[in-house]
């Protein structure tokens, strides 16, 4: 438990008091103010926290963080100048900062809860009914239609199992196949008839929460049906019920004519009614191909299509069903439904996603898949590792996920809760690679900001720092690293005070150090400070067992940032892709995966193989008579292994030992050769 003081009741200090009251492990001994008026003092009184006027008063009472919430700069000096050695003080504009992120998740919140409300009042006034239901069967929602259709009250139906207010609902099974049935005629226990559609419910997650059935009273129909033939008063009768619904609905004939549209299609796409009935399917559709076209010809329905429609170019998910008389198709029925406002909240989400994941790691273990020997044992030693406070080294080829397994080490440590900082050392220039790592003073070098600044090591402090390409650090920079591992300080750069810190440091690469070391260019001494705890990642190669499930996973994830419905890969596709060496791992596979489905058509549901773009293995011009003798004693994964070592030599050696040439020749990255002839041991000298 942190004792934490909180000097500056104002608006910064009163967010921070509301945020810090509410964590288990923070203790707030007091709140200071020298306006006894402040905002933030009332509400410590509230919460039975300590007050004061003096903040001087309360440096002595084993205060472990003093947040110094007034904005005054000379009251920060005096506070680090009196404070106790581990006394920590957090500034005003690191207050101010959480302040303005409290508020904006206060009113991303309250515009949350605007939506839901608003949907709540629509839900509740729409004609259909509607009942949804949890993964447990229980009925967690019934709308004002569904209580007049069903003929019970609200209260009477919510927590109650589903079968107990209608008993031959299909919604349970629902739950089991999760696959949504639409238009299905239903007879209920007081004699309604109803046209219900039911669909699962599924979280961003994709995972499944309940579901749900939206339904029509079609009682009056069906009975003026069976007691009058005169179909002119049934088509009157059947044209209101499409007139009034809220559901927008379109009917064309046999040709693909317009017959009928309704109010609420023509305020969807922005077109009169005059603009479609009589006109082919299509003049409506301003993206897309015409789902009515199809179904007449296929004579099949077609479910969740997505296209956009008139001159505003409405989104909108699509369902079409055949008319069939006698076994003659006499036309097609669709109905559309607007998405706009699902993506406007779907948005609003993502930005608070965002928010959130700019402060913490963003995966777990549960999002990395892994079934082979291999990855299960680079799994269990990085949960070891989470429990532990050791540096943990992360290695394997480029694109094997060495970052995903980061999140998760630190997501599963006891520093969960706090910030999680990716570096990658590659990819920052050496010139300000020491002041980004550890910060700098005031003054420290031309363009430095007033007042310095924190460093990522700083940054932070008390929970994990991930340093990618850790193998590409500079002799001078590895030496200013083992310091941090060796005394837990750092040393802003221009400063000569040192910080104390308490960060995890998890490292990565792709390098061989080892070899690094031989030829001086990785420091011996930091090696065996960050190989504490090494973990190494297999490569996709060594794991084409998991090959479909991941391709899966993959598939799921692109069709959320596309917007796209593939379902799954067929057999065909499926071998092409583990029969390629991939060089790129992971990465690469993502790269494919996704290239196959960006050239998909839009209607499409499974990728196929020549959706998949060409992947072009090494080439098989190496001569294998070396090997032809004593094939029978290998096992396949030597023999591929001999092959690309035979492979890798001979380009090497024709490229006149240039690791460069060979490197563009054999089209894989300079880093992933040095990786093979590593590992293959194949070396200048022992081929000449």
């Amino acid at each position: 438990m942190k004792r934490v003081l909180i000097v500056g009741a104002g608006k910064g200090g009163t967010s921070l008091l509301k945020i810090l009251y509410a964590a288990e492990r923070m203790e707030i001994i007091a709140v200071v103010d020298h306006n006894k008026d402040a905002k933030g003092l009332a509400l410590a009184k509230r919460y039975n926290i300590s007050i004061d006027y003096d903040w001087k008063r309360w440096v002595d009472q084993n205060v472990d963080i003093i947040v110094e919430a007034t904005g005054n700069e000379n009251v920060l000096a005096e506070m680090i100048e009196v404070r106790k050695k581990n006394t920590v003080i957090i500034p005003g504009t690191v207050a101010y900062i959480i302040s303005e992120l409290f508020d904006e998740k206060e009113l991303l919140l309250d515009r949350i809860k605007l939506q839901m409300n608003n949907q709540a009042l629509i839900l509740n006034n729409i004609r259909d009914g509607m009942i949804v239901i949890n993964k447990q069967e229980t009925v967690q929602f019934v709308n004002k239609s569904a209580e007049r259709i069903v003929g019970y009250k609200k209260e009477e139906c919510e927590g109650k199992h589903i079968r107990d207010v209608i008993p031959n609902t299909r919604l349970p099974e629902i739950l089991i196949n999760q696959r949504k049935e639409v238009n299905q005629k239903l007879s209920l226990e007081n004699n309604k008839q109803v046209i219900t559609t039911r669909i699962p419910m599924i979280n961003a997650d994709d995972h499944l929460i309940g579901a749900f059935a939206v339904f029509k009273d079609i009682t009056e129909v069906v009975n003026l049906a069976e007691e009058n033939t005169d179909l002119k008063e049934i088509k009157i009768m059947l044209e209101a019920i499409i007139q009034s619904s809220d559901e927008a609905i379109s009917v064309v004939d046999e040709t693909g004519h317009g017959l009928i549209v309704n109010p609420a299609y023509t305020r969807i796409t922005g077109m009169k009614e005059a603009d479609i009935v009589g006109e082919p399917a299509a003049t409506d559709i301003s993206e897309g191909e015409s789902m009515h076209m199809k179904v007449l010809k296929t004579r099949r329905p077609v479910r969740g299509v997505r296209m956009k429609v008139g001159p505003n170019k409405k989104d909108v998910l699509v369902n079409v069903a055949p008319v069939i008389v006698d076994g003659k198709i006499k036309g097609s029925v669709g109905v559309l439904n607007d998405v706009s406002e699902i993506q406007s909240l779907t948005t609003e989400l993502k930005r608070a996603r965002q928010i959130i994941r700019n402060l913490e790691a963003k995966y777990t273990f549960d999002d990395i898949i892994g079934t082979s020997p291999e990855m299960k044992l680079a799994l269990e030693q990085a949960k070891v590792g989470a429990r532990t406070p050791a540096t943990v080294l992360l290695r394997g080829e480029s694109g094997t996920g060495k970052e995903l397994f980061a999140h998760a080490i630190h997501n599963e440590s006891d520093r969960k809760h706090n910030k999680f900082i990716r570096v990658n050392c590659a990819a920052i220039a050496e010139s300000i690679l020491e002041s980004e790592l550890f910060g700098y003073e005031e003054g420290a070098f031309s363009g430095a900001k007033h007042g310095g600044k924190k460093g990522l090591f700083e940054e932070a402090n008390l929970g994990s720092i991930f340093l990618d390409e850790i193998g590409e650090l500079s002799l001078k920079m590895q030496a200013k690293l083992l310091r941090v591992l060796q005394e837990n300080e750092i040393v802003r750069v221009g400063g000569t005070d040192p910080i104390p810190l308490n960060v995890r440091i998890i490292a990565a690469t792709n390098v061989n150090l080892e070899k690094a070391i031989m030829n001086k260019s990785f420091r011996e001494d930091l090696y065996y400070r960050i190989n504490r705890l090494p973990v190494f990642i297999p490569s996709l190669y060594e794991r084409l067992a998991e090959l479909p499930d991941l391709t899966e996973h993959i598939i799921q994830m692109i069709n959320i940032d596309y917007g796209r419905n593939v379902r799954t890969i067929d057999h065909q596709a499926l071998r092409t892709l583990q029969k390629y060496h991939w060089p790129g791992n992971i990465r690469e596979l993502e790269n494919v995966v996704g290239r196959a489905i960006i050239y998909m058509d839009m209607n499409e549901e499974v990728i196929r193989r020549h959706h998949i773009p060409e992947l072009k293995n090494p080439s098989t011009k190496v001569k294998l008579e070396s090997n032809t003798s004593s094939g029978g004693d290998l096992t396949l994964q030597d023999a591929v292994s001999q092959y690309e070592k035979d492979f890798i030599s001979d380009a090497f050696r024709r490229n006149k030992f240039n690791k460069t040439k060979t490197a563009k020749e054999l089209n894989i990255s300079i880093r992933n050769l040095y990786y093979k002839m590593d590992k293959y041991k194949i070396e200048k000298t022992s081929m000449q």
